[in-house]
């Protein structure tokens, strides 16, 4: 078994952080709340950046105990193709999105990095920024992907108890916990602009996970201190296969992570999907938390999917349930409501790096129809 990196043990960074996320913690769930919030008005202001997830492919060759998607699930795969992304890419472009997430599931023959860049390049050229949450890859593709267009990436650890980590992840490349944790490293080696982290809270201790996750951006930013970074908060959802998680994480533990990890990287971009409720994003929003994602749909195709019994057996079930489900409008006026404007785009094309398939003459108008 190979050795674990030492960063991942090291405490030395982690004593103010473990103390706000203990439960004997003498800080109040108030006070933390309230330097969070200081915190997140002095260094991003009263915004919020939103962006969608696009889901490519539902194949897998994974059998991760949690994920609706595993190879052993009885669901229908699908992949989009080329003009099926692009009408997919029209219907987020008519909802004012244009920063999107492109997911598939682990490497696949149906989906593999070819796929993959054909898409990057194809959805380049519609949206301000383009991110991938998919398999794991090399140096040399995540260049490529950074070549046509893909500004970050999103590459969750899921759990960095390596114990818990093994005995989810049942078989396919996913088992190999330390090809993924050193995934990251790979991407900005090869020229991506930001990475995204987090843990899927649930699975294993939350407090030992939130620690190894601080570890690990701490870790990054030392090395590539000019790399953006971003940590997500996921808790387990319902999907397909049942799985219940043994660790749940409750609303008000939820919390306190995120407030810990506003003091303790003031920087960072905070991330929350629509995995949470609305009455919970709304009343983070503003604490802590700088960009969420909106009119989220985990089926392949989602977007421009009819409500027809055909389409629903073509595209299966979702990667999991979501909870909040309001339309880009009804969020956007959540927030303005507490004073809080919405971002749709913060990126200009021309700073995405060399890509053939991207020119200033492509670049779409701005959408904006929360206004």
């Amino acid at each position: 078994m190979t050795t674990l990196p030492e960063w991942l043990s090291d405490n030395r960074d982690t004593t103010a952080l473990a103390a706000m996320l203990s439960p004997a913690s003498s800080q109040s769930i108030e006070t933390l709340a309230a330097e969070s919030r200081a915190i997140t008005l002095r260094r991003f202001g009263r915004t919020m950046t939103l962006y969608a997830p696009l889901y490519l492919s539902n194949y897998c060759s994974s059998g991760c105990a949690y994920c609706g998607f595993a190879s052993d699930r009885k669901t229908p795969r699908h992949r989009l193709e080329p003009d099926e992304i692009r009408r997919e890419l029209a219907a987020m472009k008519k909802l004012g999105i244009s920063d999107i997430l492109l997911l598939t599931g682990e490497r696949t023959a149906a989906a593999d990095f070819d796929y993959l860049q054909r898409s990057v390049a194809i959805a380049a050229e519609e949206m301000q920024r383009v991110s991938v949450e998919a398999f794991p890859m090399s140096v040399n593709e995540y260049r490529a992907l950074a070549d046509c267009g893909c500004t970050g990436i999103t590459i969750y650890q899921e759990t960095y108890n390596r114990e818990r980590y093994e005995a989810l992840h049942r078989w396919g490349p996913k088992k190999d916990f330390i090809a993924r944790l050193e995934t990251p490293a790979r991407a900005l080696e090869g020229g991506i602009k930001s990475v995204g982290l987090g843990v899927l809270l649930g699975l294993s201790d939350p407090v030992q996970d939130a620690l190894s996750l601080y570890r690990h951006v701490r870790h990054l930013g030392r090395r590539y201190w000019r790399a953006g970074m971003s940590v997500s908060f996921p808790r387990m959802r319902p999907q397909t296969g049942g799985y219940e998680p043994p660790f749940p994480v409750d609303d008000l533990l939820l919390a306190r992570i995120i407030f810990a990890f506003r003091i303790a990287l003031p920087d960072t971009e905070l991330v929350l999907s629509t995995r949470e409720s609305a009455t919970f994003r709304d009343g983070m929003a503003g604490l802590g938390i700088t960009r969420m994602s909106i009119e989220s749909r985990t089926t392949v195709g989602g977007y421009c999917e009819s409500e027809n019994e055909e389409s629903k057996e073509k595209t299966g079930k979702g990667q999991f349930e979501i909870s909040d489900d309001r339309t880009a409008k009804e969020f956007c006026a959540a927030l303005r409501r507490q004073n809080i404007e919405p971002v749709f785009k913060n990126w200009e094309l021309s700073y995405n790096g060399p890509s053939s398939s991207i020119t200033l003459a492509t670049q779409p108008k701005k959408e904006e129809p929360c206004h």
